[in-house]
């Protein structure tokens, strides 16, 4: 199959690099330099999009802001309508998806000017998180406001665009489940994992580490299918999760959604005998979803460093990836998965390298 991914930045390779090991031929389109590449390679083809996606057997995405222009020149090679996904761009549309399929998620509001936000923070009974609609991850666009906080000064700042206002919850972890759904419906998920962040970036995840609650691992699933079915969903698709409760009252708040692979799911690079690229290209291209085996993970990302040490590259138990990004503070520049025995080992690894290898600000 002849597979156009929009979008040239890791993720867009690591799909790429996958589909051409199942047999595939593939090109990417970057929306920076709005070119055509093949995989790997720095050098633009001289093919317009258009001669791309005539090319191409179908069309897939390694970012869900998918111009409108390539949205409507590609919509016929999409295994699924894209404008399902390309309003999930906006979280007031996302919200609205999971109330609409009956997901539990944090009680919500909207406001599109800095008088709206006002009279919501004035009226405030609790703390609450502010989210621009659009744009932003990785912490920006977001603000927290507690009670001590000044509804005027807070609203000025954060209602320069229309947002949401959400309950800010206590929770006990962050989880995030990434699985597939294929045309015809059937989906494989991999098992919950836990995902620790440091100013609202991803720092490290652990996969196939932690016990996964039986009934936890459902509330998930359920949660995706309702989702994935309700936008005819075809590929990957990572659910971010809160914990609320413990013990037997624990249950799941979901977070957010991201309609692609997802950072937290690199793990199954190594972790797993199919990754969550090769899942992606599996649910694609119409191929049996697998049985999965999994091995414990720990995946630190890399983040604004100048480069990933060399104690790293020759141990017997990293795989690291490297994006060829230029590193500056807060910019996730590659990753490192380290197969681990248990809990104890991989934090330990992430205490001797985290810091090492993380430049946030």
């Amino acid at each position: 199959m002849k597979i156009l991914f929009i979008g040239d930045g890791q993720l867009g390779q690591m799909l790429g690099a996958s589909a051409i090991s199942h047999g595939h031929e593939c090109l990417l389109f970057s929306t920076r330099t709005n070119t055509v590449k093949p995989l790997s390679a720095q050098i633009d083809l001289s093919i317009t999009l258009a001669e791309a996606i005539a090319w191409a057997d179908t069309v897939s995405w390694e970012h869900e802001d998918i111009p409108a222009d390539i949205l409507a020149a590609a919509h016929d090679k999409f295994l699924m309508d894209p404008a399902r996904i390309k309003s999930l761009t906006d979280r007031r549309a996302e919200k609205k998806l999971f109330d609409d399929c009956r997901v539990p998620t944090s009680p919500w509001q909207t406001y599109r000017t800095a008088d709206e936000l006002k009279k919501i923070l004035d009226n405030a009974e609790q703390p609450l998180v502010l989210k621009a609609a659009r744009g932003g991850y990785d912490g920006k666009g977001q603000w927290r406001f507690s009670m001590a906080d000044s509804p005027q000064e807070l609203a000025q700042q954060a209602g320069q665009a229309p947002g949401i206002a959400e309950h800010m919850i206590p929770f006990e972890r962050e989880v995030s489940l990434v699985g597939a759904r294929s045309k015809d419906g059937s989906i494989c998920c991999y098992p919950l994992i836990t995902n620790v962040h440091d100013r609202g970036i991803l720092s490290y995840s652990l996969g196939a580490i932690d016990p996964v609650d039986p009934a936890l691992q459902q509330q998930a699933e359920e949660c995706f299918r309702r989702l994935t079915d309700a936008l005819h969903y075809v590929g990957v698709l990572a659910i971010e999760f809160f914990v609320v409760g413990t013990d037997n009252e624990a249950t799941l708040l979901v977070n957010e959604i991201a309609p692609r692979v997802h950072n937290s799911g690199h793990w199954t690079m190594t972790g797993a005998n199919t990754s969550q690229f090769d899942l992606h290209i599996r649910a694609l291209t119409g191929m049996p979803l697998p049985l999965l085996r999994l091995e414990p993970t720990v995946m630190i990302n890399v983040i604004g460093a100048e480069q990933i040490p060399a104690g790293l590259w020759h141990h017997a138990d990293t795989d690291c990836h490297w994006y060829n990004k230029e590193p500056r503070p807060g910019r996730k520049v590659g990753h490192v998965n380290i197969r681990t025995a248990n809990r104890d080992t991989a934090l330990t690894w992430v205490a001797q390298w985290a810091e090492k290898l993380q430049v946030l600000a």
